[in-house]
């Protein structure tokens, strides 16, 4: 069974852009479950629309074009994948989601998929026509935290799920925090939490650092809990921050301002294609290997795209990286089963949204309805569940997935295994301690109804 995007209410351009990828399999009867019990609940959201026929649907508006769009591509495979084992009853999503068989609460699962192009407006614009055509239960997206900021706005405002995807401000679970949003992957704070210590043993203390920083939230908070860190921790001098518009091509003013100020690291918080080309240009300028670069964000695709000649002995904090499959079995798993329907081995932001698509099956079969509220109390219940990097559980009060943290330095080409053997794993850092208390950055949740 296919569904298509009705693009109704889209701009022409974002209607020749939106596209659908729906996942199907074999439809199972309608089994009586406690979905049922909520049939009485008043009218919300997509509820009970979105879930009265055989097929319930989730929007995704994910960057397809733009600074950000291989690693929109790659978090939308991830995607694909959970759909497709969601709807086929996959032993490696039933370890995650155990009571999941065929579909979910007997219903197939779709998704649709419209091009974000990382622009906040473009995303609620995109859902709320995903929400007036499709009924959607669910919403995901994001990779720009400004595009999660805006979304978690708008799915409270709408009373509709929301499953960030990438987003490593630490906004996105704080002052911007929602009851109905909610995010699985690392962030700025916990990022500097866990490379902080590795930089600081390997470097030492008193270092001058130069930052680059994107000019929107994700920048400006991985920017200050990474200096946080190092100046209280470390006694580390910022020498400079030089802060960019998201989508700059020509760094040459920034590195210029850099290569002045006596920095002994760049700390390079850019990210997608404004990350790459900052990297390769600074070593066009001869700052690097002079000066040492730090990646406090992993970015998915990173190496490959600037070559392993320049993130060679580069220490990167991330969410995921597939050698983990020699330590978790569920990442093996995953692993796998990515690369043989991709023929690449997954990334860190296609880890994610596998995994936030599997936590939101696991949730709404616990919770046995979608019913929007009966499923956030499920997932607030912080009950432990397994993932890709050992078990994990969201913490109540801010909807923060609590999960550990991996520090990786690059390899050089004579190191490497394979031709995406790119990073070697140091540590796996326990998230827990990384993480700020759940009112230290101001989250207030919000109403259920």
């Amino acid at each position: 069974m296919s569904d298509k995007i009705d693009n109704r209410g889209l701009t022409r351009r974002q209607s020749l852009k939106a596209g659908a990828a729906v996942a199907g399999a074999a439809m199972m009867p309608f089994a009586f479950s406690r979905w049922a019990l909520a049939d009485d609940q008043p009218a919300m959201g997509t509820w009970p629309a979105g879930s009265q026929g055989d097929t319930v649907t989730i929007g995704a508006s994910v960057p397809r074009t733009g600074p950000y769009a291989v690693q929109g591509e790659d978090e939308l495979k991830g995607m694909q994948l959970a759909v497709e084992h969601i709807n086929e009853g996959n032993d490696l999503l039933k370890q995650i989601a155990p009571k999941v068989t065929k579909g979910l609460l007997g219903k197939q699962v779709a998704l649709v998929v419209a091009d974000s192009a990382a622009k906040p407006n473009e995303a609620v614009q995109e859902q709320q026509t995903f929400i007036t055509n499709n009924k959607i239960i669910a919403m995901t997206g994001a990779t720009s935290s400004a595009v999660a900021v805006a979304l978690n706005k708008f799915a409270q405002r709408e009373k509709v799920l929301y499953l960030v995807a990438i987003s490593g401000s630490n906004d996105t679970t704080g002052k911007d925090c929602a009851r109905y949003s909610f995010r699985q992957c690392f962030y700025g704070e916990t990022a500097a939490n866990a490379i902080g210590p590795v930089l600081l043993k390997n470097f030492g203390k008193n270092r001058k650092a130069a930052f680059m920083t994107p000019d929107y939230t994700y920048g400006h908070t991985v920017t200050k809990s990474m200096n946080d860190y190092l100046t209280s921790q470390g006694g580390w001098t910022q020498v400079t921050d030089q802060v960019s518009p998201l989508g700059t091509q020509d760094f040459s003013q920034y590195l210029t301002n850099i290569a002045n100020s006596g920095a002994e690291f760049i700390i390079n918080v850019n990210w997608g294609r404004d990350g790459v080309l900052s990297m390769q240009q600074a070593k066009q300028f001869g700052l690097t290997p002079k000066m040492k670069m730090v990646v406090p964000y992993q970015i998915p695709f990173l190496a490959k795209q600037v070559g392993a000649d320049l993130t060679a002995g580069v220490f990167a904090a991330t969410d995921f990286w597939w050698t983990l499959e020699d330590k978790y079995p569920l990442a093996k798993s995953f692993v796998d089963a990515f690369q043989a329907k991709y023929n690449y081995r997954p990334e860190w932001g296609a880890e994610n949204g596998y995994m936030q698509f599997a936590i939101w099956a696991r949730m709404v079969s616990e919770a046995g309805t979608f019913y929007p509220p009966d499923v956030i109390k499920q997932y607030e219940k912080g009950e432990t569940f397994p993932s890709m990097v050992g078990d994990v559980r969201f913490r109540p009060e801010d909807h923060q997935l609590i999960r550990p943290v991996i520090i990786v330095r690059g390899k050089g080409l004579k190191d490497m295994t394979n031709s995406e053997d790119y990073w070697e794993v140091l540590e796996v850092v326990p998230g827990e301690p990384l993480m700020q208390k759940p009112d230290a950055f101001g989250c207030s949740l919000g109403s259920y109804t």
